[in-house]
C-alpha cells in the first residue's frame, strides 16, 4: 500500500507498473504518471486498465445501467457513495488520445491506448 503520487521506491526499481481502476481516482493524473515513470527501469512498461470515457451506444447503455440499476441497488444496500461517483469520474477521465499525450508528457517514450469491451474499458500501455 502506498501513495501513487509519492511512491516509496527508488528510481528505476521496477520493470512494470500496473494500475487497475485507479488512475481515474487519483487527484493528479500527470503526477501519478510521472511517479510511475520515475520508478520504472529502462525498457519497463506502465499498464493502466480502467473505464474508458467513450461515446456511442455502448457508452449510453453503460450510463443508463449505472444510473438506473447499479446506483439504485447500491443505495438499497447502503453503499450508494461507493458507486454514485463512477459515472462522474468516468466522464471526467481523459479520453484515450489524451491519456497517450499525458504519458508522453510524463516521460514515456511510447504510449498507446487500446479500447476494450466495445470501448467501455481501456488499457493504456506506455513504455520507457
Amino acid at each position: 500500500e502506498g501513495d501513487a503520487l509519492a511512491l516509496p521506491f527508488d528510481d528505476a526499481s521496477f520493470d512494470c507498473v500496473t494500475i487497475g481502476y485507479g488512475l481515474r481516482n487519483v487527484v493528479d493524473i500527470p503526477k501519478c504518471l510521472r511517479e510511475a515513470r520515475r520508478v520504472l527501469r529502462r525498457g519497463g512498461a506502465l499498464v493502466v486498465l480502467d473505464f474508458n470515457n467513450a461515446d456511442g451506444p455502448a457508452a449510453d447503455l453503460q450510463r443508463a445501467a449505472l444510473a438506473n440499476v447499479v446506483v439504485p441497488v447500491a443505495d438499497l444496500m447502503g453503499v450508494r457513495d461507493q458507486y454514485a461517483y463512477l459515472q462522474p469520474s468516468i466522464d471526467a477521465f481523459p479520453k484515450g488520445r489524451e491519456q497517450e499525450r499525458l504519458a508522453l508528457d510524463a516521460g514515456f517514450g511510447r504510449a498507446t491506448h487500446y479500447e476494450i469491451a466495445g470501448g467501455l474499458m481501456g488499457a493504456l500501455v506506455a513504455d520507457v
